[in-house]
């Protein structure tokens, strides 16, 4: 229980910051194309020191480049979104991030969820009507967050599969491996240049830390719990982005967004004790 309290801890306190980060980035002019590409490829080196011998079996392939392709698409347009848009305003949308893993893993994995399962869901999907109290707002920024939340959270579902196949350090190389073949094939594409300002490797590198922290972390929980049921726990972080961007960048209407955060948590804690 331990293990599992410290590895939520862990997963919420390096998402935040790692969205700080990669705001931090998109602030001192870096691209989201270069950001992912450099992410990833610090990420990569860290998953061969862990599992320097990985075993690429028939059924780990099958997963292993749809994960890759949602994985890299899903971090794009986060950093996509960062650059647009407020970090206290985007955190909260990430609560839809259950309901999209919920629907696939109900179909894939055969995770049913419960009637409490749903009650701390539909509290958490509460709490973004109250963070946009007139309309969900169409922003650009916004769509590009839905994106990356569905991209993500379809992600979550063939993680899980392949930790289910294979253990936490080998399943974290095939994620970012996966991954950074993508992200490769998108700078191929993107008309920036993958060279990152020296100024700017300090921030780069704690994003870096900070994912593998994240992610890593999320491997161990996915190991432990449904997928549904650790992504909607994960919106705890919700609260710490919210702090974040208001103290960092500066964002409005601090009252309202913990509002709706606290919503979310109390969504959370429902699927905590219940489920």
């Amino acid at each position: 229980m331990f293990g599992l309290t410290l590895g939520i801890a862990t997963r919420i306190v390096s998402n935040s910051y790692l969205n700080v980060f990669q705001k931090v980035l998109n602030n001192r002019g870096e691209y989201p194309s270069i950001i992912n590409f450099y992410t990833y490829l610090g990420l990569t080196v860290i998953g061969f020191a862990i599992c320097p011998n990985p075993i690429f079996t028939s059924e780990i392939i099958k997963s292993f480049f749809i994960m890759g392709l949602l994985g890299a698409l899903g971090n794009y347009f986060i950093i996509k979104a960062l650059r647009f848009g407020e970090l206290s305003s985007l955190a909260p949308i990430n609560s839809y991030k259950p309901i999209v893993a919920l629907i696939i893993a109900f179909f894939m994995l055969k995770e049913t969820p419960n009637l409490n399962a749903i009650l701390g869901i539909l509290l958490i999907i509460a709490g973004t009507f109250i963070l946009y109290p007139k309309k969900i707002n169409y922003s650009k920024a916004c769509f590009y967050r839905f994106l990356a939340l569905i991209f993500s959270g379809s992600e979550a579902v063939f993680i899980k599969k392949i930790i289910l196949l294979s253990d936490i350090p080998s399943s974290f190389l095939y994620w970012t491996l996966a991954s950074f073949i993508f992200t490769i094939i998108f700078v191929i594409f993107s008309k920036h240049k993958p060279v990152l300002q020296k100024s700017n490797l300090k921030y780069q590198l704690s994003l870096i830390l900070m994912v593998f922290l994240m992610q890593y972390s999320t491997n161990f929980i996915f190991s432990k719990m449904n997928v549904a049921y650790a992504l909607a726990i994960f919106q705890l972080s919700t609260i710490l982005s919210v702090f974040l961007g208001a103290n960092i960048f500066n964002e409005g209407n601090l009252l309202r967004k913990l509002l709706a955060s606290l919503i979310m948590v109390l969504g959370a804690v429902v699927l905590i004790l219940f489920c």
